[in-house]
């Protein structure tokens, strides 16, 4: 999920899709496979949610009418997810637990999209200009550059702290997953 280009609907909408196709292929694997994928959407979703939560939950807060409770369900979902990614991150392949907690977090994120892209995405363009919307893509398509790439469910998760403290965990996990070859496949 590197960067699509675009305003940050379609870039995070374009994420969303690639994140539908690992699920998909996550609940057709078995064992060392399932947990490769597991691990590749893993560094995905945690890159994704670490650019939303920078970058577009503050412009849903500023910009749309209602934006408060909006963006604190979201940030809640990825707290629930995040708590879940480390719970599988720590479950190894064998492990009969894998197959439950693979299942509920297909169905987590693909609620979380669902909200998303039928309730923010659309409040957030209407609100905003299109300049805007491809500043805030050019703004998530950096931060997911830098992002870390495992759960830290305990990191903290306003906007300025992801700011300021994702791109040097970002650049630990990176080289944790270089020398294990976490998510080389």
């Amino acid at each position: 999920m590197a960067g699509h280009g675009g305003d940050v609907i379609k870039e995070l909408e374009t994420d969303h899709r690639e994140v539908e196709e690992l699920f998909a292929q996550i609940m057709q694997a078995t064992g060392e496979h399932r947990k490769s994928l597991l691990d590749e959407v893993t560094i995905e979703l945690v890159r994704h949610s670490v650019a939303e939560e920078a970058y577009l939950y503050p412009a849903v807060r500023e910009h749309v009418g209602g934006g408060d409770a909006m963006a604190d369900r979201e940030v809640e979902d990825h707290a629930k997810v995040e708590r879940l990614l480390k719970e599988i991150e720590d479950t190894e392949a064998g492990d009969p637990r894998l197959d439950t907690l693979a299942t509920t977090l297909v169905d987590e994120v693909t609620s979380h999209i669902r909200d998303e892209e039928q309730n923010l995405f659309p409040a957030l363009r209407a609100a905003c200009s299109q300049a805007d919307l491809e500043v805030l893509g050019n703004q998530v398509r950096r931060s997911k550059a830098t992002a870390p790439t495992r759960p830290h469910p305990g990191a903290p998760s306003s906007p300025t702290a992801r700011k300021v403290l994702a791109p040097g965990v970002g650049l630990i996990d990176r080289v944790r997953d270089y020398v294990s070859d976490r998510g080389a496949a």
